[in-house]
């Protein structure tokens, strides 16, 4: 193996390695958001009067929990709009998936599938 493709190899398992810590930071942060929303507003006692509004500001304070909780280590007073974005998407990623799920039960139920 040539000296250029060690370097080839390295900078590829490097890509590889930042691939994957990239994929395990977004999986905790979305675990996290999950734990932190299902504390605050899921485990609310049925009937409780609540607005949409009031579910959106405990959405975003769960984001911003689980956020912060990912950087724990760091000095911390500004979260990066690419961590937001991305647990955006995650959070779509799984609403549909919930959604085709619901949908493959449903057809289940009726006798389409």
């Amino acid at each position: 193996m040539t000296h250029e493709e060690m370097l080839e190899e390295a900078a590829r398992r490097e890509r590889e390695n930042e691939e994957w810590e990239r994929k395990e930071r977004s999986d905790t942060v979305l675990r996290r958001y999950n734990h932190f929303y299902n504390e605050e507003c899921s485990g609310m006692p049925h009937g409780t009067p609540i607005t949409p509004e009031h579910m959106q500001a405990m959405a975003l304070e769960c984001m911003i929990d689980a956020l912060i909780c990912e950087n724990m280590n760091v000095e911390y007073n500004a979260i990066a709009i690419d961590d937001i974005k991305d647990l955006i998407a995650r959070l779509y990623e799984q609403s549909n998936e919930f959604l085709k799920r619901v949908q493959e039960f449903k057809d289940s139920a009726d006798g389409v599938a």
